[in-house]
This record gives structure tokens, sequence and C-alpha cells, in this order.
């Protein structure tokens, strides 16, 4: 059997999926099932899933999870400031790692509702002729990501646990 040649890199906004999700079923993503359904169809060259590190043990559980279905976790510390705020977005190491991967992907998914993103899915396609699909909570995805991705696929009931 021949692997799939449609070639897609998998970018996986933890914190913004996690809270979507949440807030809009009170249900958690099946990243399994996510996971295996792309792998069916396509030949996954990266898969990486950006998340916060707290020390604590569920999310360790989580993590462990996550690369046992296939991706790279990439992991920033959770920082309070001063005042009681936190911190913690991926942002630009998500847009580094699409750049840098953009040039040998036929598709670049990610998965997140995040507005800051546009530009980045407006210049792989533009640069790289990399078509994109978003996954995200209609409700609680940005307009301006929806209209600069190549296609947008609503998160329902049927993407969770």
């Amino acid at each position: 059997m021949t692997s799939p040649a449609h070639k897609i890199g998998i970018f996986v906004d933890v914190q913004n999926i996690y809270y979507t999700t949440r807030d809009a079923f009170s249900r958690p993503f099946n990243y399994r099932q996510f996971y295996a359904n792309l792998a069916t169809k396509n030949k996954i060259v990266c898969a990486y899933a950006y998340a916060i590190d707290k020390g604590d043990q569920q999310q360790q559980k989580f993590q462990s999870a996550l690369r046992h279905i296939g991706f790279e976790v990439k992991l920033k510390p959770f920082i309070e400031r001063s005042d009681g705020s936190a911190k913690g977005d991926w942002d630009v190491g998500i847009t580094i790692d699409i750049l840098e991967h953009a040039p040998e992907l036929d598709e670049v998914i990610l998965l997140s509702g995040d507005g800051d993103f546009a530009i980045l899915l407006d210049k792989v396609s533009s640069k790289y002729e990399c078509s994109s699909t978003v996954y995200g909570v209609n409700q609680l995805t940005a307009n301006g990501l929806i209209k600069s991705a190549s296609r947008f696929i609503d998160i329902d009931s049927s993407y969770l646990i």
C-alpha cells in the first residue's frame, strides 16, 4: 500500500481549543479520533501541539497522551505576572513553525480560533500556494481567520469526547 500523497502539517493551539470546546460544549476535543481521521487520507509531515506547562500532573498525562497519538508537544512555561494576570501564548512559535514547514506541505491544518493567524494563512497561501484548513468552534472563532482559511471546519459534538 502506498502512502497518501497529500502532505499536511497539523498545528494545534491547545489552550485555545481547550477553552473554546469547554465553553461551547463542556466537553474536550477528541485528538485521537481527529489525528486518526486525517492520517487515513493524508501524509502527516508534522504534527505539533502547543501547550502551556503548569507542572500539573493531569496536564502531564494529557501531554503524554498527545505524544502517544503522534503529536510533538511543545511546551512553554506558565508565567504569572506580579499583578496576578497570566501569560502563555504560542502565536509566534506556531507562526514560525508554519512558515518553516509550509514549503513542504500541500495543506496547513490549524486548530485555533485566534484571529491573529489570519495574516499568516494569507501569507502561506500567496507565497507557498499552500492551502489551509482551520478547525474552530464557529461562534468562538475570529471572522478574519475563517475568511483567510481555504476551508473552515466548525468543531461540533462529533469532534468531542
